[in-house]
């Protein structure tokens, strides 16, 4: 059933990423599936900074650091990703506007559902 449960919040945040791409200046994604690998390609360089620097710095934090690491990573992204442009307003305002939907829409990221409740703190 956790398989189930992190292939449904990769797909979500595929239809965030969408969303996103079709809101955003300067933040263009191809399709769903640049938008279902631009996720999980978030989700790895998240989980590589926090392995790095620790949770106080992780894109998926809160706070103006957890913002800029998550412009810093959706633009790092569009790199290894076919089909998706960023520009560093596009990322800037990308990460305000995920920041956004996630206050409304809460999921947990795909990380954090692999972690146990006694890990989150």
């Amino acid at each position: 059933m956790k398989i189930l449960g992190t292939i449904v919040r990769f797909v979500v945040a595929a239809l965030v990423i969408l969303v996103v791409g079709w809101i955003v200046p300067g933040f263009s994604v191809g399709g769903f599936w640049s938008a279902l690998i631009l996720a999980i390609v978030i989700a790895v360089i998240g989980f590589i900074i926090e392995a790095m620097f620790g949770r106080r710095v992780n894109p998926f934090g809160r706070g103006i650091v957890g913002f800029l690491v998550s412009a810093l990573v959706i633009y790092i992204a569009q790199f290894i990703v076919g089909g998706v442009e960023v520009s560093v307003l596009g990322a800037l305002l990308a990460a305000l506007v995920i920041g956004l939907i996630d206050l409304f829409i809460p999921v947990s990221t795909p990380f954090e559902a692999g972690r146990g409740s006694n890990d989150r703190a």
